[in-house]
């Protein structure tokens, strides 16, 4: 059972990851031997990373495309099934923030939260989702977050999108379970990325998060690769939604 954590030559498409959270899950899921895809919308930054892998001896490759557009998710899947090998495990991670007290938010900074946070999370699940089906194989790991439990001030538009990605887990756990794709969702908390970083600049938000954390300090990326692997592995076989 020596290999029942291995994710070595999975095929992990990690979209968003040219930076914060997902270039964390990109190089840590590299280091264990999985064949990572880099996505992002940023050509040169997806190829900055991918280069950053390499350098530190890890398989990947970077395919740049909106994942909000059905069209460009569709054909950049089969290119990467084609040219890397059949997607085994999709972690759904891009996300934006747009702050702002709910009456004052625009439809526009709403609808874009919703659209990458939420509807692409369904676009590019539903289209990998398909070869999994035929394969009878396959892990999802949606990108959460503490505030899909709970809400505060000038976050209603992130909310709403992470509450309806925990329940969009749910949904698709079980309606992929019998094909043995398993579907599960983590919710990171306070965690230091390009969005938090005028959060954990702020001294008195500083010190609420580490008062409200039995660590007592902010999360780092590599803070969550373990349940990743665990979740992209073997390990996790029966464990769903």
């Amino acid at each position: 059972m020596h290999d029942l954590f291995s994710v070595k030559d999975k095929v992990v498409l990690i979209t968003g990851s040219s930076r914060g959270l997902g270039a964390g899950f990109a190089f840590g899921f590299a280091e264990h031997g999985a064949k990572v895809i880099i996505n992002g919308t940023n050509q040169e930054a997806v190829r900055q990373t991918v280069q950053a892998i390499k350098a530190k001896g890890g398989q990947a490759a970077g395919y740049a495309f909106d994942i909000t557009n059905s069209q460009q998710v569709i054909l950049k899947i089969a290119a990467i099934e084609e040219e890397v090998g059949p997607i085994d495990v999709l972690i759904n991670n891009a996300g934006i923030h747009r702050r702002a007290p709910l009456e004052e938010m625009s439809e526009a900074d709403w609808r874009q939260v919703i659209d990458l946070n939420l509807n692409a999370a369904f676009i590019a699940s539903k289209y990998v989702a398909q070869g999994m089906i035929a394969r009878r194989q396959g892990k999802i790991i949606n990108i959460t977050s503490l505030m899909a439990e709970g809400a505060r001030s000038s976050t209603g538009n992130y909310a709403a999108a992470k509450g309806g990605l925990k329940m969009l887990t749910k949904a698709m756990a079980t309606e992929w379970g019998k094909f043995n794709i398993q579907v599960n969702a983590i919710g990171p908390g306070y965690f230091k990325t390009e969005l938090t970083q005028s959060l954990a600049a702020d001294p008195q938000f500083d010190a609420w998060v580490k008062q409200r954390v039995p660590a007592e300090r902010w999360g780092e990326p590599s803070d969550l690769l373990g349940a990743a692997i665990f979740l992209a592995s073997k390990a996790s076989d029966y464990i769903n939604g």
